[in-house]
């Protein structure tokens, strides 16, 4: 690939995959040790992943505003460094045995980690020409599927083999990898500070709000926008439950004495699932409309987590799981094409900030409910299953009701606009539908 031939693009692509693995392989070690050492109060698990998914709530209003507005390279490096030394304090605080601190460590390290990858692929916008884009956006594809296939696992196996100390210090370890390899980039000044230096003093919560505030209102105003963003919000749903569910099924249900191995091969069933679907749905994305792509996998989508919650054997489980994978991946290819057509590139930063909060929101909104629910309230997991997946069908009714309409609204405006004479000096045609 000629995009290769770039030494920053891959010093940052590298930069992220270390600063991917830093985050996974503690995290996932963080869970297991907590299932071995409190599996008395499951709460906890579900505890250290509100820990990871809430902190993007407390600071997606300033982590778009960063990334523009200061020098990206160092944004994304001081990310590292920060994560470098939360992660030393972290292995220090496992000694103290105290959960609340270790908790709140662990909530300060993921605050620091959502302000790494916008800075972080900015960087490489400004590096890389619009004909390289979609290359990119295809490897970061590539490393977030190879870290949902492997990631569990490689948690797992460095848990069971050097501990939860030997696993911090390899999160440290990466962190300082990547901080190196983006400090050895060379990266234009135009790429780092695309809006010129800026003081601290120049800068407000008032106009960082005002920023968020005009994202929202273009969404709102823009219907099939909002029934985009409206889905993520509902995947948010769906990864919060993901992120535990399964661990606790294992655990608690069909495999207690070898849990561990068994959500490392739910991850690899997931991820191969992704791939497999990305691949289909890449060769089908010509024949079918986006809202088509979308409709008809997420309704199955929702079947097959029923499913899930019938089921008492770990073979049709996992393979129910590559099922869902599978669908995920249109899904994705679907969505990912689609949002460039209907956000105006002047607004699409404020759009992209809305997502990820919204999505993190729902995430620890059902991490929240579980931790509450189970297994005080609710003591088998099969009902939790069967909550989703009545949330997961809503959507798809939802969707099949509204895409469609909204899709030939937008290509009939597509239509007008291609009919009218191009003048000059004229101000970009933000649109709506």
């Amino acid at each position: 690939m000629k995009i290769f031939r770039n030494p920053n693009f891959v010093k940052l692509f590298y930069a992220a995959l270390f600063s991917q693995m830093g985050t996974t392989i503690g995290n996932m070690a963080f869970a297991f040790y907590l299932l071995d050492h409190f599996s008395h109060q499951p709460s906890y698990a579900t505890l250290a992943e509100l820990m990871y998914s809430l902190p993007t709530i407390l600071v997606f209003f300033i982590v778009g505003v960063v990334a523009d507005r200061f020098d990206r390279k160092k944004v994304a490096e001081n990310c590292d460094w920060i994560r470098a030394i939360l992660t030393v304090v972290l292995f220090g605080a496992l000694f103290t045995g105290s959960i609340p601190f270790i908790f709140f460590v662990l909530f300060l390290r993921s605050a620091v980690t959502k302000f790494f990858f916008p800075a972080e692929n900015s960087l490489v916008q400004g590096i890389l020409s619009k004909e390289q884009y979609a290359q990119a956006a295809g490897l970061n594809q590539m490393l977030f599927s190879i870290f949902m296939v492997f990631g569990v696992g490689i948690g797992a196996a460095i848990y069971k083999t050097v501990g939860i100390h030997g696993a911090i210090i390899v999160d440290f370890i990466s962190f300082v990898i990547s901080a190196l390899l983006i400090r050895s980039c060379h990266i234009p000044f135009a790429a780092r500070l695309p809006n010129g230096k800026v003081k601290w003093k120049d800068l407000s919560i008032k106009s960082s709000v005002s920023d968020f505030q005009e994202g929202i209102n273009y969404i709102i105003k823009n219907k099939l926008l909002a029934s985009l963003i409206f889905g993520f919000f509902i995947f948010g749903l769906f990864n919060g439950a993901f992120a535990i569910l399964p661990m606790f099924t294992m655990k608690y249900e069909m495999s207690p004495d070898n849990y561990e191995w068994y959500a490392s091969i739910f991850a690899i069933s997931l991820g191969l699932g992704l791939l497999t679907g990305s691949g289909i749905g890449t060769l089908i994305s010509s024949k079918f409309k986006p809202h088509q792509l979308m409709v008809i996998p997420i309704f199955v989508t929702g079947l097959l987590i029923f499913l899930l919650g019938f089921t008492d054997k770990v073979s049709i489980f996992l393979g129910i799981v590559f099922i869902i994978g599978t669908c995920l991946g249109p899904i994705n290819i679907a969505i990912g094409g689609w949002m460039p057509k209907i956000v105006h590139p002047k607004l699409m930063g404020r759009v992209s900030g809305w997502i990820d909060p919204l999505m993190m929101l729902a995430q620890s909104m059902t991490l929240g409910i579980i931790a509450v629910i189970f297994p005080k309230v609710i003591e088998t997991i099969d009902y939790l299953y069967y909550g989703i997946a009545i949330i997961i069908l809503f959507v798809a009714l939802f969707y099949a009701l509204t895409l469609p309409k909204l899709s030939r609204a937008l290509e009939e405006k597509e239509r007008n606009l291609d009919r009218k004479p191009k003048t000059k000096n004229t101000k970009p045609n933000i649109r709506t539908i």
